[in-house]
């Protein structure tokens, strides 16, 4: 092989087949995609072991993409569930699926996962070190974490989640600007316990060059994870976030330097009118990386209800820059999501993606709503049931409460405005009483 990753090739002037692939999907030219690449303004996560990926470009100019959760806990055991939320995210169009397992031996399902998955797949190595090493966290050094993070990308894994912007740094200044909320990633809070107990820096920030050359052996893209992203909106915008993204920023051009791709994943809570802001700080601290945020929730008082508040909020973000949205379940804040929480938060966040693609003007992002609009107009059902995202569900709303004339819907019957101007356009005559 001429090239060890998709940022190496591009630098070359090559165009692989997952470039190709990218360029049919959004309607570029492969030579548009690799100069992008080149410059790191969109990444193509392609694990050299992922023999089922569909590549899919994430980066400026391109479909904006979701990412469906999922993985086991200590309290929901249970992998073949999980596997039915991997079929659904699949059949729903999900370009990227994370296993964040974080009890027991996970790889065999990961391992599973990489076979059958031609979607993204992604991991957060600081999640599975403790049951992976089988060690309590005090006990794991620094050479540890790498093991967890080589094992995941032999294994086929596209992208990983790494913490590596807490550093001393930035916990300084998290320290110093207080939260009501403190440290909400998982992740972050793992390795801001390790760091305090063991007094040493951040293993991923220390031996950052370590990471990069396993990533760059199996051209796993490094998604530079924000620990200390808002866990509320009286968080955001703080010190601490800054400061992180300040090191991100500086971690990205190290990472294009060693030819691995990078995104740099962003705030989780945060007030609507912060989002836009926000994302063009990143868009300068990070050189244009692609931008992978959670949410933003733009409020804190809708448990059960937050894949809508991350919905307003991923739409926004993705019309001002962002690239990648990660998916919000309502069962957020709640407990592990199930199948149907999971549907439902791929809906919202696809949602948001799409409703930002038409703002961005995206090649042929309308096409869809064009064509809905003509079956609407022409009062074809079967028509809209076939564009419809979620045909099942149109046509079940739809026959539950059958209309006497199928050119019409219950809610308006023969006043349906559609068909009351069709008609008047056609020359025929409206009315409305059968019997005189």
């Amino acid at each position: 092989m001429a090239y060890k990753t998709q940022m190496d090739a591009a630098k070359q002037g090559i165009i692989t087949k997952e470039m190709q692939t990218v360029a049919r999907k959004e309607y570029r030219t492969p030579e548009e995609i690799c100069a992008k690449v080149a410059k790191g303004e969109i990444a193509i996560p392609a694990n050299i072991n992922h023999k089922s990926l569909s590549a899919e470009g994430i980066g400026g100019g391109l479909r904006t993409k979701i990412n469906v959760n999922l993985g086991i806990s200590g309290d929901c055991k249970d992998y073949s569930v999980e596997m039915q939320k991997v079929d659904m995210a699949i059949n729903m169009g999900a370009e990227a699926i994370m296993d964040l397992s974080n009890y027991g031996k996970t790889n065999t399902f990961r391992r599973q996962l990489i076979e059958k998955s031609p979607a993204m797949i992604g991991t957060v190595p600081m999640y599975d070190a403790i049951g992976y090493l089988d060690k309590d966290l005090l006990e794991i050094s620094a050479k540890d974490f790498l093991k967890v993070v080589e094992a995941h990308a032999k294994e086929g894994v596209d992208f990983m989640t790494i913490h590596a912007g807490i550093n001393r740094r930035s916990v300084e200044a998290f320290k110093r600007d207080k939260r009501k909320m403190n440290i909400v990633s998982r992740g972050g809070s793992l390795l801001f316990a390790w760091m305090e107990m063991t007094g040493n820096e951040n293993p991923f920030y220390e031996y950052y060059d370590d990471v990069l050359e396993i990533l760059r052996e199996y051209d796993v893209t490094i998604s530079l994870g924000d620990a200390l992203r808002p866990g509320c909106i009286d968080d955001s915008t703080d010190a601490g976030q800054i400061s992180e993204l300040i090191e991100l920023g500086n971690l990205t051009k190290r990472a294009w330097e060693k030819d691995v791709q990078v995104m740099v994943e962003g705030p989780g809570h945060m007030a609507m009118d912060e989002i836009a802001a926000n994302m063009q700080i990143q868009k300068r601290l990070c050189h244009n990386a692609p931008f992978y945020v959670l949410g933003p929730l733009v409020s804190d008082i809708f448990p059960g209800y937050d894949h809508i508040t991350s919905a307003i909020g991923g739409a926004i973000a993705a019309a001002s820059g962002a690239d990648f949205l990660c998916y919000v379940t309502p069962a957020e804040h709640l407990r592990l999501p199930d199948l149907n929480d999971v549907k439902e938060g791929i809906v919202a966040s696809k949602i948001a993606a799409h409703a930002a693609d038409i703002a961005k003007k995206v090649p042929h992002a309308r096409d869809l709503d064009n064509a809905m609009a003509e079956a609407r107009h022409k009062v074809e059902w079967e028509d809209i049931f076939a564009v419809a995202y979620d045909p099942e569900k149109a046509r079940r709303y739809f026959e539950s409460t059958p209309p006497s004339d199928r050119h019409t819907c219950s809610m308006c019957g023969k006043m349906c405005a559609v068909r009351t101007t069709n008609m008047i356009l056609e020359g025929k005559k409206v009315e409305f009483c059968t019997e005189k």
